[in-house]
């Protein structure tokens, strides 16, 4: 039903999504070498997450589970997540309007049917939440297939995390780095590969 969300019955599951989502954010702090200030975007299906079909299982409690998983890395780190939604909101982004201060900000509110639980959560959950249509983020995770390549930086480059499911959910995973530029004279800085 487009409505209705769900409830899981096993609180163990919960637990567990919880667990993984910040296990996959340690990686991606370590792996892609992320530091305070920096946006990580995450694209997230918490029908994935539970062994359902993408966009047929909204389960808001899985939202908060995998956003307060991720904030218990990130939170530490002083990274910022920017939540993507899903396509029924063009998949603008929820984040701290700290984290934007110059963009334009647009009039929106995620509702598990129509944004999806996981921005819902973070919507609910950040201090001072704003939406924009778009943002370039210095990395992020994709939990469930939702596709977050157009919110990244260029160039991005994939991770293979150890940890690389969410529940029963895929997870992928990016860094970004800057572009090489110039040709057979130019000089490169190695810390930023």
């Amino acid at each position: 039903m487009a409505g209705t969300t769900h409830e899981v019955e096993d609180k163990s599951v919960i637990e567990k999504i919880k667990k993984d989502a910040a296990e996959a954010a340690a990686e991606l702090v370590k792996e892609g070498k992320l530091h305070r200030g920096q946006i990580v975007v995450i694209g997230c299906s918490t029908s994935e997450t539970l062994g359902e079909d993408i966009g047929s299982w909204s389960v808001p409690e899985a939202g908060e589970a995998i956003y307060d998983g991720l904030m218990s890395v990130f939170g530490k780190e002083g990274i910022f997540i920017a939540a993507q939604c899903c396509e029924h909101l063009n998949r603008a982004i929820i984040t701290e309007r700290e984290a934007v201060p110059f963009a334009d900000i647009v009039n929106v509110v995620p509702q598990p049917k129509a944004g999806g639980s996981f921005a819902t959560a973070a919507y609910k959950k950040m201090k001072d939440p704003v939406a924009v249509e778009e943002i370039r983020a210095d990395g992020g995770i994709d939990i469930g297939g939702t596709l977050i390549g157009m919110h990244l930086k260029k160039v991005a480059v994939p991770l293979k995390l150890k940890q690389d499911h969410v529940g029963r959910a895929h997870v992928t995973a990016a860094r970004v780095r800057p572009k090489f530029i110039g040709g057979d004279r130019a000089a490169y800085d190695e810390k930023l590969k």
